[in-house]
C-alpha cells in the first residue's frame, strides 16, 4: 500500500509539472536529509541537485519522470531541489555537473546514458558526494566508488507495448520511432519487435531512427518526430510506438492527422499530453523513473545508498509497466499479464539488441 501512494503521488507530480515545464525550479522548503559520502544524517538538511538529458525539463516523459520523483522526495523530506539542463549541443555537461558538486548539493543525480563519461569524469573530483545516474550502470565501479546506476529493463516493458500493439492491430502493420540510434533505444526496438512477433509472427513491423548514433537532437525534435511517424501511418501502420523522448509529441501529432493510434513511453503519456491527443495514446510503457529517483533520495536520506553498484528496476519491481489509461486496453489485460508473468517467471527471456 505505501508503495502504491507512493506511486500515485508520484504520477499526480508528473502530470501537474507539465503546467510548470517552463518554469524554474530552484525552490526551497526547509526540512531535514542530506549529507556527504553515502547518506545523510537527520540533522543536515536535504540539497539535490537534478541534472537533466537532452531537453531538459518539459519533455513529457524521461526528464520530466526524474524531475517528478525528486521533487516528491523533497517535498515529503523538505530542503532544496536545483536543477541544470544542459545548452544545445550538450557541450556543457560535465560543467554543469561539477557545478551542483561545487555548490553543496548532495546526492547529484545525472539523468540519462549521455552522462556516462562526464559521470567517470566528474565524480572522481567530489568524493564526499553521493552521485547517481539513470540509466547508466556502475556495477563494476569504473565510475568511482561513489557513484550508483539505476538501471531499467526498458526491453521488458517494450515486449508488453509490442503485445499490445499486435493485439490491437487490425491491419497487421505497426512501427517503431527511436529518437536516437543507440544502445539503450535499441533496447526499447527490440523488446517491442520481439513482443509483437510473439503474438503475431507475420506481423510487419517498421523501424526507423529520427537521428543517428552521436546527434541527440532525435530526442527533441516533434516535427521530425512526426514527418517519420507519418511515414508509417502512410505505409499502413495503424499503430506506432516511440521511444523518442520529446519528439514523442510529433509522433502523437501524426496518429491524430492519420487517425490512428500511438504508444507513448517512460511516463503515461495520456495524462500529460493535451486533451486533443488523449484519444490516439492507447498505452504507455512505463519506465518509473520517478520511482527509482525518488527512492534513490529516500535511502540517501537515510544512510542506505551503495556506491559502485547498481539498482534495477523491472517488472518484478514494478518498475517497468503498461499504463492503462484510457481504457484502451482493458479488453486485452488478461493477455498482458499472462506474457507478464512468463516474463517475470523466467519462461520468457527478452532480447536486449535486434537483430
Amino acid at each position: 500500500m505505501r508503495r502504491a501512494r507512493r506511486m500515485k503521488a508520484a504520477a499526480l507530480l508528473l502530470a501537474g509539472s507539465m503546467a510548470l515545464a517552463a518554469c524554474a525550479s530552484d525552490e526551497t522548503t526547509s526540512g531535514s536529509g542530506g549529507g556527504e559520502g553515502g547518506g545523510g544524517t537527520a540533522t543536515e538538511e536535504l540539497r539535490v541537485g537534478l541534472a537533466y538529458d537532452t531537453g531538459g525539463r518539459g519533455d513529457r516523459s524521461f526528464n520530466d519522470s526524474a524531475y517528478a520523483g525528486a521533487s516528491a522526495a523533497v517535498e515529503a523530506l523538505g530542503g532544496e531541489l536545483q536543477e541544470f539542463s544542459p545548452n544545445e549541443d550538450a557541450s556543457n555537461r560535465a560543467e554543469g555537473l561539477a557545478g551542483l558538486a561545487e555548490q553543496g548539493f548532495n546526492p547529484v543525480i545525472a539523468v540519462g546514458f549521455n552522462y556516462d563519461d562526464v559521470i567517470a569524469e566528474v565524480a572522481p573530483q567530489f568524493p564526499d558526494t553521493t552521485f547517481a545516474q539513470v540509466d547508466g550502470s556502475n556495477a563494476d565501479g569504473a565510475k568511482g566508488g561513489n557513484v550508483t546506476g539505476l538501471i531499467f529493463a526498458e526491453e521488458q516493458g517494450s515486449f508488453l507495448a509490442g503485445v499490445a500493439a499486435a493485439l490491437k492491430s487490425e491491419s497487421g502493420h505497426i512501427g517503431f520511432v527511436g529518437g536516437v540510434q543507440s544502445p539503450l533505444i535499441q533496447k526499447f526496438e527490440a523488446g517491442y519487435v520481439a513482443g509483437a512477433q510473439a503474438v503475431n509472427p507475420q506481423i510487419v513491423i517498421d523501424r526507423q531512427y529520427i537521428s543517428p548514433a552521436g546527434d541527440f537532437s532525435g530526442f527533441s525534435d516533434p516535427a521530425r518526430g512526426q514527418i517519420v511517424a507519418q511515414g508509417m501511418y502512410d505505409a499502413g501502420a495503424d499503430i506506432v510506438y516511440h521511444a523518442a523522448g520529446g519528439s514523442g509529441v510529433g509522433v502523437f501529432q501524426a496518429a491524430a492527422a492519420s487517425g490512428k493510434r500511438a504508444i507513448g513511453v517512460d511516463s503515461d503519456q495520456y495524462l500529460t499530453v493535451g486533451a486533443d491527443l488523449q484519444p490516439v495514446v492507447m498505452t504507455s510503457m512505463l519506465k518509473r523513473v520517478d520511482n527509482a529517483v525518488e527512492q534513490f533520495i529516500n535511502d540517501y536520506s537515510e544512510g542506505n545508498v551503495q556506491g559502485a553498484t547498481d539498482v534495477s528496476n523491472d517488472l518484478s519491481t514494478e518498475g517497468i509497466d503498461l499504463a492503462t489509461s484510457g481504457g484502451f486496453i482493458d479488453d486485452i489485460q488478461d493477455d498482458i499479464e499472462q506474457y507478464k508473468q512468463q516474463i517475470i517467471d523466467g519462461t520468457i527471456t527478452v532480447p536486449t539488441t535486434v537483430e
